[in-house]
């Protein structure tokens, strides 16, 4: 049975790897005008053990970019053992490239941005409830 401060941890490392991603986008779109600049992201870490302790057999991971996964999953990134952050690596998945070699949408970069966005306000609400258990179970709740 895994203890619920390692899931603390857990929620600890996807917050700081959603922190990383927002500041790769935010450098994203402060260079939307930058001749030859090429749009970031940060590489996805594999949370897939964190599924299988706390998603039960029957979970499922909820999966923000898909085309990572269908396009030959993790491995196909180089997966390796959780970390809190990622690598910083190009963006694959462009809707367009301008003439002067600049490949940032703002809209797209704004649509991820939402996604960052979502998932850390999900991940501060499972540290809220997970805190509160455990002063509802040391009697402080």
């Amino acid at each position: 049975m895994t203890s619920t401060p390692s899931l603390l941890a857990g929620i600890g490392q996807s917050m700081k790897h959603l922190s990383e991603r927002q500041r790769v986008i935010a450098e994203n779109i402060a260079n939307g005008e930058t001749p030859g600049f090429k749009a970031r992201t940060v590489e996805t870490p594999d949370f897939s053990s964190l599924v299988e302790v706390y998603g039960g057999s029957g979970g499922k991971p909820r999966i923000s970019r898909p085309q990572i996964h269908l396009s030959g999953g993790m491995a196909a990134l180089g997966a390796r053992a959780p970390k809190a952050g990622g690598d910083v690596i190009l963006e694959s998945d462009i809707s367009e490239t301008k003439p002067d070699g600049n490949n940032v949408t703002l809209e797209d970069q704004l649509l991820i941005m939402g996604e960052v966005q979502s998932d850390f306000a999900a991940m501060t609400n499972l540290y809220r409830k997970q805190i509160g258990l455990l002063k509802t179970a040391i009697g402080r709740g």
